[in-house]
């Protein structure tokens, strides 16, 4: 009787439910996060190539 009360009790909470939705949440935050920065280290490094070819450039005359 008692194990079919906690049972009961445990399929009826959703306080759980919220801490998974967070960390859903976090999840996707940090997978967009890595994307952007992934875009931006591959901009910044075409810039100091394209950088360092204009240096090279100028001073070869």
């Amino acid at each position: 009787m008692k194990l079919h009360a906690f049972l009961k009790r445990i399929g009826s909470d959703n306080s759980g439910g919220t801490a998974i939705e967070y960390g859903l949440i976090a999840a996707l935050i940090v997978v967009a996060s890595i994307g952007a920065f992934d875009a931006v280290a591959n901009e910044n490094t075409g810039i100091w190539v394209s950088a360092q070819k204009k240096i090279s450039d100028a001073m070869s005359g």
